[in-house]
C-alpha cells in the first residue's frame, strides 16, 4: 500500500486512481442485483459513485478505508449507464475518478458486426480471418456457417471482438456470429448480418447451397438416364412372358 502522507505532500492530482468493478458483471438482466466495488490503494474516509448524466453522486459511503461496495437491488434498464468512483482521504483531498464501467441492464444485447480480414474475397492458398465485433469486452463469441447445425467455432475474449481463423479451402460460404455473457444466466446478442466469403474471380454465393443444387442436378440426370434405360429395355422385350 502507498503512503498517504507522501501523496498528500504531492497534491490531489497525484493520488492513485481507484479501481471500479462490477459484480457479478457489467451485463445483467432486469430484476437482478448489481454491486459496484470501488477499491483504493490508500486509506480513505469517504467514497462517492458517479454516473454520466447525473448531476449529484448516485451513492455516498463513509469509512470502509480500502474500498466500498455500492449495491443496486432489482435493477431496471434505468440503472444502465457509465459509472465511476472517487475517494476522499483524511487530508480532505479527493482523488481523480476511476476508469468508467459501462453497465448494461437488458434481456438482449445488440447484434455484433462480422468483417473479413483481409477481405471477403479469398485468393486460393490464403487464409482468412473473420472478426466478430461487439460493444463489450469479456464476452464469449460463436461463429456460424450456413449448412452447419451448430457453432463452427467458439471463443472467449477480453476484447470487444474475437478473431476466427479459416483455412482457404474451408472459407467460401455464408457466415454469421453472436456473443453472450460468460456467466449464467446467459444474456445473448442478436445474430450479426450474414457475411458471404467467396473465391477470387467467382461470383459471391452461398457455396453450401450451391453444392446442394449441383448434387441435386446430378441426381436428377442419373434418374433420367436410369428411366431411359429401363424404358428401352422394356421396349426390347415386346410381348414376351
Amino acid at each position: 500500500l502507498y503512503s498517504l502522507k507522501f501523496f498528500s505532500f504531492l497534491g490531489k492530482d497525484f493520488y492513485p486512481k481507484p479501481t471500479l468493478s462490477a459484480k457479478p458483471g457489467p451485463v445483467l438482466a432486469p430484476g437482478g442485483n448489481l454491486t459496484l466495488w470501488c477499491q483504493v490503494p490508500v486509506p480513505a474516509t469517504r467514497f462517492i459513485l458517479n454516473k454520466v448524466g447525473e448531476v449529484q453522486p448516485v451513492q455516498i459511503q463513509e469509512s470502509s478505508e480500502f474500498g466500498a461496495e455500492f449495491l443496486f437491488e432489482r435493477v431496471t434498464p434505468t440503472h444502465g449507464g457509465s459509472y465511476s468512483c472517487c475517494y476522499q482521504t483524511s487530508y480532505n483531498e479527493w482523488s481523480q475518478p476511476s476508469d468508467s464501467v459501462e453497465v448494461w441492464v437488458t434481456d438482449m444485447l445488440p447484434k455484433p458486426w462480422l468483417i473479413a480480414m483481409p477481405g471477403p474475397v479469398v485468393v486460393p492458398g490464403t487464409n482468412v480471418s473473420l472478426r466478430c465485433h461487439g460493444p463489450l469486452g469479456g464476452m464469449s463469441f460463436a461463429l456460424y456457417r450456413v449448412g452447419f447445425p451448430g457453432p463452427l467455432q467458439y471463443l472467449s475474449s477480453a476484447q470487444p471482438w474475437a478473431d476466427f481463423s479459416l483455412q482457404d479451402f474451408m472459407a467460401p460460404g455464408t457466415y454469421s456470429c453472436y456473443y453472450h455473457t460468460p456467466f449464467a444466466p446467459y444474456i445473448l446478442s442478436k445474430r450479426s448480418d450474414p457475411l458471404i466469403i467467396s473465391w477470387s474471380g467467382s461470383t459471391p454465393q452461398d457455396y453450401t447451397t450451391g453444392n446442394l443444387i449441383r448434387m441435386g442436378l446430378a441426381g436428377l440426370v442419373l434418374l433420367t438416364l436410369g428411366t431411359l434405360v429401363f424404358l428401352d429395355w422394356n421396349r426390347g422385350r415386346g410381348c414376351q412372358v
